[in-house]
């Protein structure tokens, strides 16, 4: 995948990732730092950040229990290490930093 193809499909995945929120009754913010990263603030102080890194095509979890590195293998989302898909991983990082039963889906 080229620069442009990735950059246009991660982004794509920020996007989802805060209509989702939107949708959830959390009491947080999200805010767009740049481009490529996207900040989640919850009302207990902490913080998830979501990045896109371009070099490497792949998207970065940082949370509370750690980083977390994706990348695109037959459609989804998957973790480097664990295999897990991209949103369910979210999912319990939100779920765990919120307090709140939280399932985000990839669409």
């Amino acid at each position: 995948m080229n620069e442009s193809n990735f950059l246009q499909t991660a982004k794509a995945v920020l996007d989802r990732i805060e209509e989702a929120l939107d949708a959830c009754d959390l009491d947080l913010d999200i805010e767009r730092k740049s481009e490529g990263v996207l900040q989640l603030e919850f009302d207990n102080g902490t913080h998830i950040v979501v990045n896109l890194q371009t070099p490497l095509q792949q998207l970065w979890i940082a949370a509370k229990a750690g980083g977390y590195h994706f990348e695109l293998r037959d459609g989804a989302w998957r973790d480097t290490r664990s295999g897990d898909e991209f949103f369910a991983a979210l999912s319990g990082q939100v779920s765990a930093q919120s307090g709140s039963d939280v399932v985000l889906a990839a669409g």
